[in-house]
């Protein structure tokens, strides 16, 4: 089969098989998993996996022509902003995890999206003073930040890219002229009606659902307004987009828009700025696990989690059975705790990072869980400082997309990118959907008469969930790369895919595929039609108060052992992973 008819009968089919005309399959043991409609993917030199098939064509493309990860990524970026429209794309932010082989250096960008400069604590209050309601935060130019990704993009491909960066574009703009097919997935989401603004919006509601009806799956569907952008950002960088004729565009579409108009300003993106950040770092047996700091939360909580759960040596436990499902709910909770309390936009807020990584206050954290016991009041850790903390009421949902890739010189990207809800704000410009992640600021900002960490205030970025990771061996190797879509979930879904590849030895789309559980400090969720609802009974008599519903996860990873790379893609999604 070549290459085109396999990127087409991926596209066609909502559970496909990854793999690639480069690459061995390696098959899966059926006891270990829950889902097997995909197999893991090796290859020897190079790796993308990426949401959409097109998408990680259009790395894989990069790659073979001596580009670098971050090469990769841009050219995956610009695809799924066409193809996987409702998760992420040049309206939205990201955060980026490089690694550099030949240094052995590890950098993190942060393409979060901020609040305009006129945007107060109150932006989501009514005249009563009380938070707005769901339908009237998410849809509209008020929930609109300033777009990051191209930014965070733009500024890691100058230290290393390797590719002009007007070539990154070129499968991007071919796909919007000459069209795309339009996936199963894309239409049921569009069926489902997820988000109210796609009706109530005209230029969204124009692309999607021509004379009237919803496009289909098979469809062809081109965008020739987002090919006209690309074409102007690959001539002149991003200067268009932030400082052009693009960014006129974004601002008269927010502020006009039919359903609560922003307050966005031609200097909000002329200022806008990506900023290169520490990683946050910790050990887990013999590995490090590192990830994005602040503004998000997902690297600390992740680290949290798999330190809290070290001394219970999983290594020698199954994860299913009941004990296990229970200490990682439990390690859980009690991360997403210190989560809501603490986590923050550290420019703006202290945030306690280091008190909240530090291995003492884990062990003592860690004490507090049992393997057949729920935890009576989770609360958050308690530090000296400054301000008195509230939890807050963001909306942090599930969409977002992640992918991973491992180039030819072994330097690798771990990027997790989102524009929030499913289709983001429905404000459409020039043909790509802008974000809502203002909605992941607390609506309300102040919780018993006390200042939420996570306010909105003028230039801040969102707390994020989003948690692109990477795993090293005890000489500093690189061994894992991953990452997930999935709201505040994606906590859960990062760690337990690490907790399949490091401690029951599973290649990653064996641990990708295993069910999912989650717990943000409530209830507890069991994926549906997954092996671990034969113990929701069990569960429920240890105190646990369980819901079993749809977990859909996207995790898409890369582990590189023995000289191989080894790469996974999500079955609950459409990914698929490339390699030679």
């Amino acid at each position: 089969m070549n290459r085109k008819m396999f990127i087409a009968l991926s596209i066609l089919s909502f559970f496909c098989t990854a793999t690639s005309l480069h690459a061995q399959e390696i098959r899966e043991p059926e006891a270990t998993v829950s889902i097997t409609a995909k197999q893991a993917v090796v290859a020897d030199k190079f790796m993308v996996v990426a949401a959409n098939p097109y998408a990680s064509e259009a790395g894989f493309n990069i790659l073979k022509q001596g580009g670098s990860a971050i090469d990769a990524a841009i050219a995956v970026q610009l695809v799924l902003t066409l193809v996987e429209p409702q998760s992420s794309g040049i309206g939205g932010g990201a955060f980026i995890l490089h690694w550099d082989k030949k240094t052995q250096a590890l950098s993190t960008f942060d393409g979060r999206e901020t609040a305009p400069e006129k945007a107060t604590s109150e932006l989501f209050l009514d005249n009563n003073g009380k938070s707005v309601p769901w339908v009237k935060a998410i849809v509209g130019g008020r929930s609109v930040g300033v777009p990051g990704v191209l930014a965070a993009l733009k500024k890691a491909h100058l230290q290393y890219g390797k590719l002009p960066w007007s070539v990154l574009f070129s499968d991007a703009i071919k796909l919007a002229e000459e069209g795309f097919i339009v996936s199963p997935r894309l239409e049921k989401l569009l069926s489902m009606q997820l988000n109210p603004g796609v009706t109530l919006m005209p230029s969204i509601h124009n692309y999607f659902f021509p004379d009237g009806e919803v496009i289909k799956a098979g469809a062809l569907l081109k965008n020739h307004a987002l090919a006209n952008v690309y074409k102007s950002i690959a001539k002149s960088g991003t200067t268009p987009f932030y400082q052009g004729w693009i960014a006129e565009k974004i601002v008269a579409a927010v502020n006009n828009s039919p359903v609560a108009p922003g307050v966005l300003s031609l200097n909000d993106l002329a200022t806008y700025e990506a900023k290169e950040r520490a990683a946050v770092c910790g050990p887990y047996q013999t590995y490090k696990i590192c990830g994005m700091g602040p503004p998000s939360s997902g690297g600390i909580a992740v680290i949290q989690m798999l330190s809290m759960l070290a001394p219970f040596k999983l290594n020698e436990r199954e994860f299913l059975d009941p004990q296990t499902l229970n200490l990682f709910t439990q390690s859980s909770r009690l991360a997403f705790a210190d989560r809501e309390m603490y986590l923050a936009d550290s420019d703006f807020v202290q945030v306690p990072t280091d008190q909240l990584l530090n291995k003492d206050y884990l062990a003592t954290r860690s004490q507090l869980i049992s393997p057949d016991k729920v935890i009576d009041k989770v609360q958050a850790g308690q530090f000296a400082t400054p301000l008195a903390y509230a939890n807050n009421d963001s909306f942090d949902l599930p969409s977002t997309s992640h992918f991973s890739i491992v180039d030819q010189q072994g330097n690798a990207i771990s990027m997790t990118t989102s524009i929030e809800m499913a289709f983001g704000s429905a404000v459409m410009v020039e043909g790509f959907i802008l974000n809502n992640q203002l909605t992941d600021f607390a609506l309300s900002p102040k919780r018993n008469g006390k200042w939420v960490a996570n306010r909105v205030e003028a230039n801040k970025r969102p707390r994020s969930s989003m948690a692109p990771m990477m795993v090293f061996n005890a000489d500093n190797s690189l061994k894992l790369v991953v990452g997930s879509p999935g709201g505040s979930r994606i906590i859960n879904y990062v760690a337990e895919t690490i907790l399949g590849v490091l401690d029951w030895q599973l290649n990653p789309q064996q641990a990708i595929n295993l069910p999912k559980i989650t717990n943000r400090n409530g209830a507890t969720a069991i994926e549906q039609g997954s092996k671990l609802v034969k113990y929701v009974t069990t569960l429920e008599q240890m105190g646990h108060k369980v819901s079993v519903r749809d977990l859909n996860s996207g995790v898409h990873a890369i582990e590189l052992k023995n000289g191989k790379l080894i790469g996974g893609a999500d079955p609950r999604r459409e990914g698929v992973a490339l390699g030679q």
